[in-house]
């Protein structure tokens, strides 16, 4: 009788945890029941083969492609947090004020708070968001909590201070859409009443520090004088190291912002300052990095020492105040992958490169015309700049819809296609024409401060633009041409106007085709089989640019000339046909090695056999088209196809190209134009690398051309070596 008891329990324990199982803890409705489906939902997965989905009214292949994957550390935020509010988090102790009751655990605390933040702010910039970064950090979501501890909270203040600065400057440039993430604020707290004084704030705190700084250098005859003075810390022995350790950060910080501030005025009033303030912050980055020694022989004032490889404060501790995963619900729409935040010393590296390219963007004269901007825009852009440097930088170059925030686009514009000064007045400018040409201007400049991928992706869609503007105003041409029925001075100025502003589109057009064929070569889409028909688009772009160049030039030295003959009416032409200048002949070599490319590459396929664009997928002609169909559409330029290509490339031979050595012409032109541009390190670094691709291919060519029949041994491949899109050909035996 007992044992049947006993089993009646048993029983009836096990149908009430049945029971619990099928009844959680989400009671049941008046229209909703809850059941458990485990088994029907294990049923129909081993009914399901490889490949098959089960699909209703309301689930899809689209629905379940959207649908977030639970318990995916990486995927489902609910599984991550440790935290599920920043109120818990402060309850649990995870950001404590004061960091510690001892002095100096609670300064090598903040040590390591600022360090870590140091490190979120690079990640930020790199491309994360906010609420995974910056604002992973506690004393920074509840700012009022730290007023009770004058350094942690001036130090977090113009932290805040600051990427609200880099915020405002990448969202007034747009240049965030390159990173869709990085002005994301998601609700938090960015802006705080008092924000604007963080500087004052910091200034006091940065002057008790100083003093105490001095105080403990002082020699014991001078101690009654400073005996008021509060240590930082307890330590005395340590009181120097962590002082100093304090300053440079603090002082960073000031630097920071104030370059921040002085980039923001307008028309560039503010930067010689910036360059001061940049020469400070580099300055204090390298104190920083000299107080790793200390903090680290102190690692045991730190709550806890880092294990991972990733270190992100100085002395190598783990910072207190920090969960990255707080915030994983508020920084996307669906729950973001879990980041890697940079290194300490990287980050440090971060904004010593940061500050190098400010100063370069600081040190650019503001009166230059637009060419010069457009040759200085390349140029910054090969020191492979982050998106804060390049946004201060279009925020520079335009502002206010003007140039330098000063000149309309218009008379840049009229000054760069050298229009008399005669014809330039309101009426004209305010042509629909002139008023869309000012505005793809500013459009260039700002595509050109983007990354590499972005601008390449945004100047093949502004071609067509450029095109059909070109178009438009020589109808308008024609049309006054054909209407005017005197030949009046003013409808003349009108008329050679016109013209000028017609060439200036036309090389500028030019100009944006050749730079996005080169982005090519930089983002490495082009496979070897593809250079041959690259290099003979670029040869046909440089022509044409060239061609357009040298007009215009012409066209100036013409007008110079007039003026000079108002002056002194004996004056008589020197010549009618005007020197080549430097800058047309630089775009000669460039031809020249461009030609010396194609054709050595097409010899090599017609003899050889290599370099062939074989596949399974896209033949030659579909390649041709998928590389330049932006320049195809916008007839850039005009009556070039596919079939030209294999027409100039089908009859390639070795005896013909070494006859006429286009390397070697290239390198009689780079070598004659360094007198030319002696004082301008830039372009005589490009002569040089021009000169040094020219020398390696023309050796390459006579040593194929004798040997490559007579040895097969001989492999010919392609390197960038020397220069950025110029290949250098390296003849090895197999």
């Amino acid at each position: 009788m007992e044992q049947q008891q006993s089993t009646n329990n048993g029983v009836e324990q096990q149908q009430q945890q049945d029971s619990n199982l099928l009844n959680p803890t989400i009671p049941s409705g008046e229209q909703t029941l809850w059941a458990d489906v485990s088994n029907l939902l294990e049923s129909a997965r081993n009914d399901l083969q490889d490949g098959e989905l089960i699909c209703g009214e309301n689930f899809n292949l689209f629905a379940a492609m959207s649908a977030l994957e639970i318990m995916d550390p990486k995927m489902d935020s609910g599984i991550v947090c440790k935290y599920y509010s920043v109120d818990e988090a402060i309850e649990d102790g995870a950001a404590p004020i004061p960091l510690s009751p001892n002095k100096t655990v609670d300064v090598h605390c903040i040590i390591d708070v600022m360090d870590h933040l140091l490190c979120c702010e690079a990640t930020w910039h790199k491309g994360h968001s906010l609420a995974q970064t910056i604002f992973s950090c506690i004393y920074l979501l509840r700012p009022d909590r730290t007023s009770s501890h004058p350094l942690l909270s001036s130090y977090c203040t113009v932290v805040r201070a600051t990427c609200n600065a880099v915020v405002s400057v990448v969202s007034d440039t747009r240049t965030h859409e390159e990173e869709d993430l990085f002005t994301i604020t998601s609700g938090l707290p960015l802006k705080k009443d008092g924000d604007e004084k963080c500087l004052s704030m910091l200034n006091v705190i940065e002057e008790t520090v100083t003093r105490q700084l001095n105080a403990c250098k002082s020699s014991s005859h001078k101690k009654r004088s400073i005996e008021d003075i509060e240590p930082l810390q307890t330590n005395l022995d340590l009181e120097e190291g962590y002082c100093k350790a304090v300053l440079c950060r603090l002082r960073f910080r000031k630097h920071f912002y104030h370059v921040l501030v002085c980039l923001r005025r307008p028309q560039g009033r503010g930067l010689d300052l910036a360059r001061k303030h940049i020469a400070s912050c580099l300055t204090e980055l390298g104190n920083i990095l000299k107080t790793e020694g200390f903090l680290r022989s102190n690692r045991k004032y730190g709550l806890c020492e880092n294990t991972t490889e990733d270190i992100t404060t100085a002395s190598g501790c783990q910072p207190v105040g920090f969960d990255s995963t707080l915030n994983t619900r508020l920084s996307a729409p669906t729950p973001p992958r879990a980041i890697k935040l940079l290194c300490w010393k990287k980050a440090v590296e971060y904004f010593e490169k940061l500050f190098r390219d400010l100063d370069v963007v600081c040190s650019h004269p503001t009166d230059s015309s637009f060419e010069g901007v457009l040759r200085f825009v390349v140029e910054f852009q090969k020191l492979q700049p982050d998106l804060v440097a390049r946004s201060h930088l279009q925020l520079l170059l335009v502002q206010d819809g003007k140039f330098y925030g000063r000149d309309p686009m218009f008379a840049v514009i009229c000054r760069a296609a050298a229009v008399p000064e005669v014809i330039k007045n309101d009426d004209i400018q305010k042509n629909e024409s002139f008023v869309h040409l000012g505005q793809l201007a500013i459009t260039l400049l700002r595509i050109l401060c983007t990354n590499a991928a972005w601008q390449r992706r945004q100047l093949g869609k502004v071609l067509q633009d450029w095109r059909i503007l070109h178009m438009q105003l020589e109808l308008a041409l024609r049309k006054e041409f054909e209407e005017s029925s005197s030949t009046s001075i003013d409808e003349n100025l009108f008329l050679k106007m016109y013209k000028h502003i017609l060439i200036w589109i036309e090389e500028q057009t030019f100009w944006i085709a050749f730079r996005f064929l080169i982005l090519g070569f930089e983002l490495e889409l082009y496979s070897p089989s593809e250079y041959c028909m690259v290099y003979w688009y670029i040869y046909i772009i440089l022509i044409k640019l060239g061609e357009k160049m040298h007009q215009r030039m012409i066209t100036s030295g013409e007008i110079g000339k007039r003026k000079g003959k108002k002056k002194k009416e004996s004056t008589k032409d020197v010549s009618k046909d005007p020197s080549i200048p430097p800058a047309v002949l630089l775009l000669q070599c460039h031809i020249y090695l461009a030609e010396g490319l194609t054709l050595m590459i097409a010899a090599l396929r017609n003899e050889h056999g290599v370099f062939q664009c074989r596949g399974p997928f896209n033949t030659e002609q579909e390649r041709f088209i998928q590389h330049f169909e932006h320049l195809q559409k916008a007839c850039i330029p005009d009556h070039v196809s596919y079939y030209s290509f294999r027409e100039y490339t089908d009859n390639a031979q070795f005896n013909t190209l070494v006859m006429c050595n286009y390397f070697k012409e290239a390198q009689r032109i780079a070598k004659e134009l360094r007198s030319s541009f002696s004082n301008d390190t830039n372009k005589l670094a490009e002569l040089r690398h021009l000169e040094q691709v020219a020398e390696h291919n023309g050796i390459a060519l006579n040593l194929v051309s004798r040997l490559g029949s007579l040895d097969p041994s001989l492999k010919v491949s392609f390197e960038f070596n020397h220069h950025s899109h110029f290949a250098t050909a390296v003849v090895k035996r197999s």
